[in-house]
């Protein structure tokens, strides 16, 4: 006579035994690709920031700064959809300029 364990205490995940485990791979992969695409959009629109803003106007400065932010804003919806709630190091990381964080609302 053999025993089995009840479903609840075999030590396979519910996604093995389902099969899910390979989506759950892709999902996973995506998040992490489309996470990186967004930070390397931020850090370019910062880097062009840099480089543009001592020749530009104010209505020109405000308008790079709208872009810039609503880069940033992105970035900051896409780390928060992959669970990433706290953005402190990434701001201390990436240099984002706190008059930039001023357009998203930061204080």
């Amino acid at each position: 006579m053999s025993l089995r364990l009840p479903g609840r205490l075999t030590v396979e995940r519910a996604s093995t035994a389902t099969g899910l485990q390979p989506v759950e791979q892709e999902i996973l992969g995506e998040m992490a690709s489309s996470l990186g695409h967004a930070g390397r959009r931020v850090e370019q629109a910062l880097a062009r920031l840099a480089a543009d803003e001592p020749g530009l106007d104010g209505e020109a400065r405000e308008k790079r700064l709208r872009a810039v932010a609503a880069t940033v804003h992105a970035y900051f919806i896409q780390r928060e959809l992959c669970g990433m709630r706290r953005h402190d190091d990434v701001i201390r990381e990436m240099g984002i300029p706190m008059r930039v964080l001023a357009r998203l609302g930061a204080r």
